[in-house]
């Protein structure tokens, strides 16, 4: 059975053209002469927030909604203007189709341009106060936009389906534990995004490390599901933000905020190297700069209590005190620490013996470099270290290693002259 043409349909055709066409120019005239002459007004202003909204494409965005609105409006006269009562029948299938097309594109727009207008409040707010690195927003506004866009959804399908949003409403408490089973991650994100902002946790610019995911580096972004971080070889790892919360992670942003960082490093000495000083070198290290001082107070102070000990007994050995390379450069070092410019002197500065062991008696340094940034620590610590064991020789001591290829040859050597020169004896 063929369909019949209504008697009337030119003039429903062109009265149908003619909506078309006046959606189409209203669309134009409002993405293109609206947006320049906002963008025109925008450009003369001091603040950048208005700048913001037009990158963003707010204007443009919401003059999409022009084209709909004209139609929805339209539909009913261009029907009558061609001959046709939008009640019964075909017109009024079509008025009611293209009104809730037009209806439900509307409300699509509507939540498009919001989320554009939400990137450009996060955007003014990152630019316009301190605040932003350690109290992001981010993840805020994108709980926003989900919800937007799930309202956007609920109200563009009740539209589509001729129904009241209510009625679609009203079935979600049956779906609650669906919804709940569906935005499982996005719940716990929120939550941890509440905590971390209120717990100053993580901000952007921070130096952490999360070892669990093999991640140290700089935070970039802080959003709702992630923390963008930038490892130091430029890679990024992209994290869960309750891991934040569930797991460990180290924020070394105290470390750059106290203006110092640590050095705790070792020098491992060879025991059998350590001795008693003899005269000539306790004569020889009283010039030093560093230990005159100390040394003139040790030997004033040893000599006293090593002419207590003595009884006068010839056949008495008495226990006296001498000044051992060990300690004199024990001390060597904290003095050294202590007038260097770069240590930072309100922080602990130490220098310790650890407990001797197979590779040796550690001597360890533990002290603050007074520049943080990690260049200039690194060179300071290297020079320390550097003139650490350069001046080992002056105090009689030597630096453990273990034996290496050298060594070995070096001992091969010396075997075979041996060797040779006994068997040249014979």
């Amino acid at each position: 059975m063929s369909m019949q043409l209504p008697e009337y349909w030119p003039s429903l055709a062109a009265a149908a053209a003619a909506l078309a066409m006046a959606a189409w120019a209203a669309g134009w005239v409002a993405s293109r002469i609206l947006h320049r002459v906002i963008s025109g007004v925008t450009s003369r202003t001091r603040s950048t927030w208005d700048d913001r909204l037009i990158e963003r494409g707010v204007f443009r965005r919401l003059a999409r909604v022009v084209p709909a609105v004209v139609a929805y409006l339209g539909i009913g006269p261009a029907l009558e203007a061609g001959g046709a009562a939008p009640t019964v029948g075909m017109p009024l299938l079509a008025w009611t189709f293209v009104r809730r097309v037009a209806a439900a594109y509307i409300a699509f727009a509507v939540v498009r341009a919001f989320q554009a207008f939400l990137d450009a409040v996060n955007d003014i707010y990152n630019e316009s106060y301190a605040e932003a690195k350690s109290r992001p927003i981010k993840g805020y506004l994108q709980v926003a936009t989900l919800v937007a866009h799930i309202a956007a959804a609920v109200v563009i399908v009740a539209v589509l389906a001729g129904r009241s949003p209510v009625v679609f409403l009203s079935g979600l408490g049956a779906l609650a534990a669906v919804l709940m089973l569906v935005f499982r991650d996005t719940i716990l994100s929120l939550v941890a995004s509440i905590q971390i902002a209120s717990n100053d946790m993580v901000r952007i610019g921070d130096w952490v490390s999360v070892p669990q995911a093999g991640c140290d580096g700089e935070v970039v972004d802080i959003a709702l599901h992630t923390v963008k971080v930038q490892n130091w070889d430029k890679t990024i790892s992209t994290i869960p933000t309750n891991k934040f919360i569930t797991e460990s992670f180290k924020n070394w942003r105290g470390m750059s905020e106290s203006g110092g960082r640590r050095i705790k490093r070792s020098l491992r000495l060879d025991m059998n190297s350590v001795r008693f000083l003899s005269e000539a070198e306790v004569e020889e290290l009283s010039r030093r700069e560093l230990l005159r001082d100390h040394m003139r107070e040790s030997v004033a102070a040893i000599t006293r209590y090593n002419e207590e000990k003595n009884t006068g007994d010839p056949e008495v050995t008495p226990e006296i005190r001498r000044l051992t390379n060990l300690g004199t450069f024990r001390v060597y070092v904290q003095k050294y620490l202590e007038a260097h410019p770069k240590t930072h002197k309100d922080m602990t500065l130490l220098t310790r013996q650890l407990a001797p062991g197979p590779e040796g008696v550690p001597i360890e340094v533990y002290c603050f470099s007074n520049d943080t940034a990690w260049a200039s620590y690194e060179g300071f610590q290297g020079d320390i270290f550097d003139h650490l064991i350069a001046i080992l020789p002056e105090f009689g001591l030597r630096a453990f290693q273990a034996p290496g290829g050298v060594d070995f040859r070096k001992a091969s050597r010396e075997r075979f002259s041996s060797e040779a020169a006994r068997r040249g004896t014979r």
